[in-house]
């Protein structure tokens, strides 16, 4: 398989600007294909010429072009005819629901899959590249088809992924009793649990977990288990 993946949990860190604590793995991930222009998809926001105008800044003057699928009078052939595609952050119901009613689906998985599209997902863009949007944090705010997403991997991400914190005194479910509840669903994938600031690099049938902190992964039946930055992870493949 084809696929080149590289799966953010956020764009932005504390006291940072947008996109810049994943700087060294973007340069790469797209120079090592030649890219020279990035399809970016503002759809997990209502404001798409200010979103795109958001990643125009920051990846330009690292010498990317940036165009918004948007602008495209036809979507499809701007996916067809792209040397990679960025999809940001934002709603992940609103974005997944946007994709459908473009008929992106299909043409995004042939081209990361089949003709190996460079794919960078940051948030609900990493939502969306999973088999399903059910471990999203956002509400829904919109009601797509199908809560099944891109299945680019075989698993589900939980990006923003938060420990619980046993100072706090806050009795609402932590993200991971709602990780587990949704485990309680037969058949359910394995969900990877992202923090801020960690992403996953995805080559073909090989998956390597970078930047700054360990994952948690969430297996059904299962107790959960980290994993350190470099791991290898390609099992989930």
């Amino acid at each position: 398989m084809t696929r080149r993946l590289l799966l953010l949990s956020n764009s932005t860190l504390h006291n940072g600007k947008y996109l810049e604590w994943a700087k060294s793995e973007i340069l790469d991930f797209l120079n090592r294909k030649n890219v020279k222009k990035v399809l970016f998809v503002p759809y997990a926001s209502f404001t798409h010429d200010e979103y795109t105008n958001e990643v125009k800044k920051a990846l330009e003057p690292w010498g990317f072009q940036v165009e918004g699928i948007h602008s495209s009078p036809d979507p499809v052939q701007a996916v067809a005819q792209a040397e990679s595609i960025f999809i940001g952050g934002g709603n992940t119901f609103l974005l997944l629901k946007t994709l459908y009613s473009n008929g992106l689906i299909a043409p995004i998985q042939k081209q990361v899959l089949e003709n190996g599209l460079p794919y960078i997902g940051s948030s609900a863009g990493t939502n969306v590249s999973t088999v399903s949007i059910n471990t999203t944090n956002d509400m829904p705010i919109v009601y797509p088809p199908s809560f099944m997403a891109l299945n680019l991997v075989p698993f589900n991400i939980n990006p923003h992924y938060l420990d619980p914190d046993h100072n706090s005194k806050h009795m609402g479910e932590t993200r991971e009793k709602r990780i587990k509840e949704y485990h309680e669903i037969e058949d359910s994938p394995p969900v990877l649990g992202l923090r801020e600031g960690s992403l996953l690099a995805v080559d073909g049938n090989q998956a390597t977990l970078k930047g700054h902190y360990s994952a948690r992964l969430f297996v059904r039946g299962k107790e959960p288990v980290e994993y350190d930055v470099g791991a290898d992870l390609s099992f989930l493949l």
